[in-house]
């Protein structure tokens, strides 16, 4: 048996034509998504993860500006730059990307973006808002991720185990999980015997950046696998699933580059567009 792959690149595609017609329709009424990104420094990974959800924006048909400030910016003048942001209503969405500079609070920074433009999801009153059911923006990869597994059946009355329990990823995603009435473990570093228990679950979701941990003993024959690592091996990237072999074994299986990632940066564009609607009382 050879798992069926759940090709990240080709949903996301058919997912950003659906949010291209909404974009559409909100501009024939006059009102034009905007999603802005900051960025601190010159990471070249960061420039080219920035860079590429621009493009994705204006592809679908929102604008979207880069403020790309330097590295020895200060924390006052980051926060400066988010007020003048949170006050434009031209900008439907913003972005802070990370890492920040050593000498700007992360924690600071992001607490200050508007939590109606707060398109990550990662404003503490936007978590607060998801974990007691309100409306909200959902973070991006959590809910990449829900759109990968509803390519593969309800999730009602399954087993999953989520690895790794950061509030970005592991413990949004187990809420969203619990949510569609599935039962939810969740493993960290500190989880006795973890890979041995993982034969047990109808889904496993990887996100510790671990290569090669989970490995085809460790995985039912037909289960779920969705491996959201990313950590470069040498000049290749790869994700915390021994992919080559859980292949044969899983039922389902998302690939490194190409399965989670996408999904990520649609869900952007997904929470920019929400963002636009609301702030302009469209349902």
């Amino acid at each position: 048996m050879t798992a069926n792959l759940l090709n990240g690149r080709e949903i996301a595609k058919d997912y950003r034509a659906g949010l291209a017609e909404e974009v559409e329709k909100l501009k024939n009424n006059g009102i034009t998504p905007n999603l802005t990104v900051i960025i601190a420094g010159n990471d070249g990974a960061s420039l080219s993860y920035v860079r590429s959800k621009n493009r994705a924006a204006e592809k679908i048909g929102m604008t979207s500006d880069i403020v790309h400030l330097d590295e020895d910016v200060t924390e006052d003048e980051v926060l400066e730059e988010l007020d003048r942001l949170n006050n434009d209503d031209n900008v439907s969405g913003i972005l802070v990307q990370v890492p920040l500079p050593e000498h700007v609070s992360e924690e600071k920074v992001l607490e200050s973006i508007a939590p109606h433009k707060d398109v990550d999801g990662f404003s503490p009153v936007n978590i607060g808002r998801m974990y007691t059911g309100q409306r909200t923006f959902i973070p991006c990869t959590p809910l990449g991720i829900m759109e990968l597994l509803k390519q593969t059946g309800p999730l009602e009355g399954k087993d999953v185990a989520v690895i790794g329990r950061s509030h970005i990823v592991g413990q949004p995603v187990a809420k969203l999980l619990t949510d569609q009435n599935a039962t939810v473990t969740l493993m960290h570093s500190r989880t006795k015997n973890m890979t041995d228990k993982l034969s047990g679950f109808d889904v496993i979701v990887s996100a510790v950046g671990s290569p090669a941990l989970v490995k085809a003993e460790h995985v039912k024959d037909g289960a779920i696998v969705i491996d959201v690592g990313n950590t470069m091996v040498g000049d290749k990237l790869v994700g915390d699933v021994d992919f080559d072999a859980v292949k044969e074994k899983a039922g389902w299986i998302t690939p490194v580059p190409g399965g989670v990632g996408p999904l990520t940066i649609t869900m952007v564009l997904n929470n920019t567009l929400l963002a636009a609607k609301w702030h302009n009382g469209v349902e």
